[in-house]
């Protein structure tokens, strides 16, 4: 019996880990601005340990196991013919090209800062920016960083330790951070960023410049629309929750009113036979949650139960973000749960048994060791 042919338009965490399960069922191709999986997770160890943060979260598609069925066209997409199934793109190279689809995956994410850009790089470039962020922030005395999130949060946590002589400021627009997290998950980073000797600021909205997209780190005065002195520091880094959905190569039919992927609950696209969307671009809740509570298990099941005429789930998405704050810490890891709670893994496990067996193996399906298709070795400092 011939395979269905999918192709899932981007591959960051969600459309990697969707490619992964669908591999053994379907012929898949993905479509991807970037050669590897560039993770938009943990920003904070991203900009103080880009190193670290790399080992991780920067991984060639040649090294997953799970992609060795997977075509992989590094390119940008362009458009979609939903009456023909088929996507358009213009690959690295410049060259224009389109394929087909039985099913196809919108999982092109956001953009969100400097860190997360729909932009065409090579693994040099990839490499380029992360040392050169870090760089800024690292020769900076002072530095702001803007917003509530975990993004913003994790930011001042993880420089402040990397730099204990730079002054850290982290403004806020609410009484508290981490708004979407259970209070308890605040109280427990709070007393970390203090800790750290981190200067806390509730209840200051940054008004962000005309024409202004937060994709760089700026050293201007920073005007606040709460009423407060402007603010200054070396280093300005503008954490502020305003994404973007990429989804200018798409219809307008398909998007809401703010530009993410209309779904219904079980991930597919209403009026449109075989599209489906997973991830920060699918609308599925406020929080836009199945990019990180395994939205990839579930679409896949129901893709395969598509093609094989079968009832498909619903996502059933959490009232609350849950998940990692600081990222992997000198002292270990904290994962929070919904309600607040704090699990800990110790120093000593995160390289021994969380990464080797629970992330590679056991989420990503095997990761081979060594150095990716561009020759960067992931235990060498990126250059």
């Amino acid at each position: 019996m011939t395979k269905p042919w999918v192709v899932i338009a981007g591959l960051g965490d969600a459309g990697v880990l969707t490619a992964i399960r669908l591999a053994k069922d379907a012929d898949v191709v993905g479509i991807s601005v970037k050669p590897a999986l560039v993770s938009g997770q943990e920003l904070g160890v991203r900009l103080a340990r880009p190193e670290r943060w790399a080992r991780d979260y920067w991984i060639s598609f040649d090294r997953f196991r799970g992609l060795d069925e997977v075509r992989t066209v590094h390119a940008r997409l362009t458009g979609v013919d939903l009456a023909a199934r088929s996507v358009a793109f213009t690959r690295a190279d410049g060259t224009c090209a389109s394929e087909p689809y039985d099913a196809l995956v919108i999982a092109t994410g956001v953009t969100n800062g400097f860190w997360r850009q729909p932009t065409v790089q090579s693994a040099a470039d990839i490499g380029d920016d992360l040392r050169a962020v870090h760089d800024r922030l690292a020769h900076a005395r002072s530095v702001i960083v803007l917003g509530g999130g975990a993004a913003a949060v994790s930011s001042a946590a993880n420089l402040a330790a990397a730099w204990p002589d730079t002054s850290v400021h982290l403004y806020f627009p609410g009484e508290r951070a981490l708004t979407a997290h259970h209070p308890r998950t605040w109280n427990t980073v709070r007393r970390r960023l203090i800790d750290r000797g981190v200067e806390l600021h509730p209840g200051h909205r940054a008004v962000v410049p005309d024409g202004f997209a937060c994709d760089r780190i700026t050293d201007g005065p920073v005007h606040f629309s709460t009423g407060q002195s402007d603010a200054h520091a070396d280093a300005v880094l503008w954490a502020t929750g305003r994404v973007a959905p990429n989804t200018g190569w798409l219809p307008p039919a398909l998007l809401d009113e703010r530009g993410f992927v209309r779904v219904l609950p079980d991930l597919r696209v209403p009026d449109q036979d075989g599209v489906f969307a997973v991830g920060d671009v699918a609308a599925t809740d406020p929080l836009r949650s199945s990019a990180r509570n395994r939205g990839d298990k579930l679409l896949a099941h129901n893709i395969n139960a598509h093609f094989a005429g079968r009832p498909l789930r619903a996502y059933r998405p959490p009232r609350r973000r849950w998940g990692s704050v600081l990222g992997v810490q000198p002292d270990g890891l904290q994962v929070f749960t919904a309600s607040g709670q704090a699990v800990n893994f110790p120093a000593w496990s995160i390289d021994r048994v969380l990464q080797p067996w629970i992330v590679r193996r056991g989420i990503y399906r095997g990761i081979r060791a060594g150095a990716d298709s561009a020759g960067r070795d992931p235990g060498r400092p990126i250059r």
